[in-house]
């Protein structure tokens, strides 16, 4: 499946009465403030009620996230205001792997550590399987909604950790920077 690139997707109630595409470009421009030049694809799903804006530059894209929190109005021509979800598209909720962590690092460290990358949905710490003598914690915990990539290392409480999901770019191990190891 190929997923979608620097997307945000504006996600309104499904009894929210319908918007022409005419309505839904002004409104891109007036209270997202996209302009064209930033932006490459407005795209409406009618029967899912979701408008798709494809950016050019993902920091516009992760500035407008940042500004709306995730939440905006939309005021129809008859007055009555539907709320909407903002969220980026193609990352959504991923099983992130934080590997060669000790169980004394709190959970609300491990937030601190990656809450810019996205929601911490739980945490769970993983058992080895029973097919062990030791069906005790092996180090690897958290499920998340990624809003951006995370480095494949950081560094949490001191203690470097590996970090691993579906679908996240390859990044150095020394310096983490983009497309080798």
């Amino acid at each position: 499946m190929t997923e979608r690139q620097h997307t945000i997707v504006c996600a309104f109630d499904h009894r929210s009465p319908r918007v022409s595409a005419h309505d839904i470009r002004e409104w891109v421009y007036e209270t997202l403030h996209c302009q064209a030049t930033k932006t490459s694809m407005i795209q409406t799903d009618g029967p899912r009620r979701h408008v798709y804006i494809k950016f050019r530059d993902p920091q516009r894209m992760q500035a407008l996230l940042t500004e709306t929190r995730g939440q905006r109005y939309f005021r129809h021509d008859n007055g009555e205001t539907s709320e909407f979800r903002i969220e980026a598209v193609g990352l959504g909720v991923r099983r992130v792997t934080m590997a060669n962590l000790p169980p004394e690092v709190a959970d609300r460290t491990l937030k601190m550590a990656v809450g810019a990358y996205g929601e911490i949905r739980d945490i769970q710490a993983e058992i080895w399987s029973n097919a062990y003598r030791y069906p005790v914690a092996n180090g690897i915990r958290v499920v998340m909604t990624l809003i951006k990539h995370i480095p494949s290392h950081m560094v949490v409480a001191g203690h470097r950790t590996l970090i691993s999901y579906e679908g996240q770019p390859t990044t150095c191990y020394g310096y983490n920077d983009p497309g080798y190891l």
